[in-house]
C-alpha cells in the first residue's frame, strides 16, 4: 500500500541479490568488476541480467548479459526496494510458526482431524500468497493480480480464525441460524467492497504516477465510475451491519464481539471520508485497508461462533 510493489523487480531475489542494493551505483555497470549469475544492472532504462559468473573488461560487452523480459520496469528507489524486501521477509517469518503449527497438529490428528486440516490449509494459503506476490511482480502490478493478492490474505485470516474457534468447540451449545446466515451475507458484502476498493486503489496508484505527491487533490479530480460504486456501496455495508447488530442484540441482549464490528466499521467509514475530503493524508490508504481486514476478521469470527458446529457459550442470556 506504500506503492512499493515493484521495489524489487524480480522474485524471489531483489535485483538478483539476496540482500538488496541501497544505492543506485550498485546497479550501474562497472569495469573490472566481478558479477555473479542472475545479478541485475540497469542500463539504458532496461534491466540486464548476468548470464554466467564473469569479470567485466573496460568496455561493456552485451554478450555477457540478457534483457529481463518479464516486464519493462527498470527503476530503482531504495525506499521502495527495502519496503518490498521487508514485505517478503515478513512472509517468510510468518511461514515459520505456520510450519511449527502443522508439525504440532500431527500429534492431534486422532483427537481432532480438523486442526490438522486447517493448519495445512493455512500453510498452503501462505505459500500460494507468496506465489501470487511473484505473479504480481512479474506482471508489473497488473490490477487483477493485485486484487487476488489482497483477497487471498482474507483466506489466511479465515483459516487462522477457524483454528482459534476449534478450542471453543466443546465449551457450549449456543447458536443462532438466522444470525449466522445474516452474518454470511454481511461478510460477502464486505469482500465485494474490498474487491471494489482494490480497483479504486489501483486507479489512485496510476494517478500518483502522473501527479506529484503534493498535488493529491488532483488524484480524484475526475474519478471513474468504480469510485462512485465503492462510495455508494458503503451505505449498503453500513445498513447490513447495523441490521446484524440490531438482531444480535435482540437475541443475546448484548453486542458482545459485535461491538468491535461497530467500532471498526465506524473507523473504516471515517478513514474513507478522510481519504476523499482531505486528499489522501500519509498512511491513510494502508490504515483504510488494515481496518477493512480487521473488520472482516471480527465478522468471520462472530459467524464461526454462531455456527452450530462451533457454537460457544458467549455468556449471554437469550431474551
Amino acid at each position: 500500500m506504500t506503492g512499493s510493489g515493484m521495489g524489487c523487480p524480480d522474485w524471489p531475489k531483489c535485483f538478483g541479490y539476496m540482500i538488496p542494493p541501497t544505492e543506485a551505483t550498485q546497479l550501474q555497470w562497472k569495469p573490472n568488476h566481478e558479477y555473479k549469475k542472475g545479478q541485475v544492472i540497469i542500463r539504458k532504462e532496461a534491466l540486464r541480467v548476468v548470464k554466467d559468473d564473469f569479470r567485466t573488461d573496460l568496455v561493456y560487452n552485451k554478450s555477457n548479459w540478457e534483457t529481463y523480459t518479464k516486464h519493462d520496469y527498470a527503476t530503482f528507489n531504495p525506499v521502495h526496494t527495502w519496503v518490498e524486501y521487508i514485505n517478503r521477509l515478513a512472509t517468510v517469518l510468518f511461514g515459520i510458526p505456520i510450519l511449527i503449527l502443522v508439525f504440532c497438529s500431527l500429534f492431534l490428528f486422532k483427537e481432532n482431524k480438523s486442526f490438522l486440516i486447517l493448519s495445512v490449509a493455512t500453510l498452503f494459503s501462505v505459500g500460494f500468497e507468496a506465489w501470487l506476490g511473484k505473479i504480481v511482480v512479474d506482471t508489473n502490478l497488473q490490477p487483477l493480480r493485485i486484487t487476488l493478492h489482497v483477497l487471498f490474505v482474507f483466506f489466511i485470516i479465515a483459516f487462522l480464525l477457524g483454528l482459534k474457534s476449534l478450542e471453543n468447540h466443546k465449551k457450549g451449545a449456543l447458536s443462532d441460524t438466522k444470525l449466522f446466515n445474516i452474518g454470511l451475507g454481511v461478510i460477502l458484502l464486505t469482500l465485494i467492497q474490498v474487491t471494489i476498493g482494490t480497483q479504486v486503489r489501483q486507479y489512485v496508484d496510476e494517478q500518483m504516477a502522473h501527479f506529484d505527491y503534493r498535488t493529491q487533490k488532483d488524484w480524484l479530480a475526475n474519478p471513474p465510475i468504480i469510485f462512485y460504486i465503492h462510495r455508494s456501496f458503503s451505505i449498503l455495508i453500513l445498513l447490513a451491519n447495523v441490521f446484524w447488530l440490531y438482531k444480535f442484540k435482540e437475541v443475546f441482549d448484548k453486542l458482545g464481539i459485535l461491538k468491535w464490528v461497530a467500532i471498526l466499521l465506524g473507523l473504516e467509514i471515517l478513514t474513507g471520508i478522510i481519504l476523499y475530503y482531505f486528499d489522501f493524508p500519509f498512511l491513510s490508504q494502508p490504515i483504510h485497508l488494515l481496518l477493512g481486514s480487521l473488520l472482516f476478521g471480527v465478522q468471520f469470527y462472530a459467524v464461526l461462533m454462531l455456527s452450530k458446529r462451533n457454537a460457544v457459550n458467549l455468556s449471554f442470556k437469550k431474551t
